[in-house]
C-alpha cells in the first residue's frame, strides 16, 4: 500500500528555497516582457477539451489530462501547453486589429514527462507576438528571450536555428501523401539516412528531389550550412528568401549560432522559421519558440504570431544559485516600540523574524545576519 503523503510519480513539491529562486526568476523575466511592451494574461488550468486540442492544439491530445465537469457534464482538459489558450485570448476576447504582445506564466500538466526525469508539471512561461509578419516579430522575440535569460544571468547560451519552410516545400513538391511526410520528417529529424533513402526508393522520389532530401540531412552546423543550402536548393527559388531571413536572423543577434535545416520537430505547428536556445549545464533546449502563423485559425483569426516558452523548474537548476536573503532577528513582545521598530523595518524591504517563545527560529531559507536589540531605550539593529 502506497503512503499517503508519497506524490506520483514524476512530480515533486518545490521547498522554500528554490521555490524562492523560481519566483525570482520569474519576476525578472516577466518584468523583462513587460519592459518590452508585453501585457500580462493569466487563462484557466481548465478549458473546454476541444478548446485546447484544436487546430494546432490537437498535438497535445496524448499529453492532456482529461475529466468530466459535473455542471455541464462536458469533457474538460487540464492545459498541457498555454499558447492555444493565448491565441483564443488574442482571437476572440482582446480582438485587437493591430500588435498584440501578450505573456503568461502558469502550471501546465502532462500525462507523461517528456524527457527522462523531467517533471510532469511544468511552470510555463511564454511571450507571444501577434499581428505582425515581418521579420521585426521574430526579430523582437529572440531579442525578449535572450534579454531574459541574461536578466537571469543564465550561462553558456546557444541559439539552434531552423525553419519549417525548408522541409514543407520539398514536402509538397514530393506529394506522396502523409503517411511519406509523417515517416520523412521522424527520418530527417533524427538524421536517419538510411531511412530517408528508403523512403525515397519506396515511394519513388524523381531523382533531382531525392539527391535535395539525402543532401538535407546533412544539413547543420555553423552559418556555412546557409551557402551550402543555396547549391542544395539552387533549382528552386522558393528557399532563397527563407534562407535570406535565417541569414539575417542570425546576423543579429550577438550569441553563437547554429542551423539544422533537416530538424522537422514541431513541423506540423510551426509555420516558418522556428528556434531552440541551449545554455550551458542543460542536455536539452531549455526555449523553444518561433512563427505559428496558423494557432489562431481554429477561433477564426489566422493572424500572424510568433512566440517563445520555457519551464522555470528547467531554469533554476542552471542559474547561478542565489544566497540565502538577511534577515533581523527579534524577540516577541507586545513592547510597542519593539512592534513600530519591526513595522518601520518591514516597510523598508527588511526581513523581520520574532523569535517565538521557547523557540531559536532555526531557518534554512533566511540568514539572520542582524538582531534587534534594547539598548538606551531604543530598539537598536545590531549585527550578530
Amino acid at each position: 500500500m502506497t503512503s499517503a503523503w508519497v506524490l506520483p510519480d514524476h512530480l515533486a513539491d518545490v521547498l522554500p528555497s528554490e521555490a524562492r529562486h523560481i519566483e525570482e526568476l520569474r519576476r525578472l523575466f516577466l518584468d523583462t516582457a513587460r519592459s518590452y511592451g508585453y501585457e500580462l494574461v493569466m487563462p484557466p488550468l481548465l478549458e473546454h477539451l476541444e478548446s485546447l486540442l484544436s487546430g494546432t492544439g490537437s498535438r497535445l491530445d496524448l499529453q492532456t489530462f482529461k475529466l468530466v465537469d459535473q455542471l455541464s457534464g462536458r469533457t474538460l482538459g487540464l492545459r498541457a501547453d498555454t499558447t492555444p489558450q493565448v491565441a483564443r485570448i488574442d482571437a476572440h476576447l482582446l480582438n485587437r486589429s493591430g500588435v498584440c504582445r501578450l505573456c503568461y506564466c502558469g502550471p501546465v500538466l502532462h500525462t507523461l514527462p517528456e524527457r527522462p526525469y523531467a517533471t510532469r508539471e511544468p511552470l510555463q512561461l511564454g511571450a507571444e507576438l501577434y499581428g505582425h509578419a515581418g521579420i521585426e516579430a521574430d526579430l523582437e522575440i529572440l531579442d525578449l528571450a535572450l534579454s531574459g535569460l541574461k536578466a537571469v544571468e543564465c550561462p553558456g547560451v546557444l541559439v539552434d536555428f531552423g525553419d519549417a519552410r525548408v522541409v514543407g516545400i520539398l514536402l509538397s513538391k514530393a506529394s506522396c501523401g502523409l503517411e511519406f511526410n509523417q515517416e520523412m520528417t521522424r527520418a530527417l529529424s533524427q538524421k536517419d539516412i538510411k531511412g530517408v533513402t528508403r523512403l525515397l526508393k519506396e515511394f519513388s522520389v524523381e531523382q533531382s528531389l531525392a539527391r535535395a532530401f539525402t543532401d538535407l540531412v546533412h544539413l547543420y552546423g555553423d552559418a556555412s550550412v546557409l551557402d551550402r543550402a543555396e547549391q542544395v536548393f539552387a533549382a528552386w527559388p522558393e528557399f532563397k528568401p527563407v534562407l535570406n531571413e535565417l541569414r539575417a536572423l542570425s546576423a543579429h543577434l550577438k550569441v553563437p549560432v547554429v542551423f539544422d535545416l533537416a530538424d522537422a520537430r514541431g513541423y506540423g505547428y510551426y509555420s516558418g522559421v522556428r528556434f531552440a536556445i541551449y545554455v550551458q549545464g542543460c542536455g536539452d533546449a531549455l526555449v523553444r519558440g518561433g512563427r505559428y502563423d496558423e494557432v489562431g485559425a481554429i477561433f477564426g483569426r489566422a493572424r500572424s504570431a510568433v512566440g517563445f516558452s520555457l519551464d522555470l523548474k528547467a531554469l533554476v537548476e542552471v542559474v547561478p544559485k542565489h544566497p540565502r536573503k538577511a534577515a533581523i532577528k527579534a524577540p516577541w513582545a507586545e513592547d510597542e516600540g519593539l512592534r513600530l521598530a519591526i513595522t518601520g523595518l518591514r516597510s523598508q524591504g527588511e526581513t523581520v523574524v520574532c523569535v517565538l517563545p521557547g523557540h531559536s527560529s532555526e531557518l534554512d531559507e533566511f540568514e539572520c545576519d542582524r538582531q534587534l536589540s534594547l539598548i538606551a531605550g531604543t530598539w537598536t539593529v545590531t549585527q550578530l
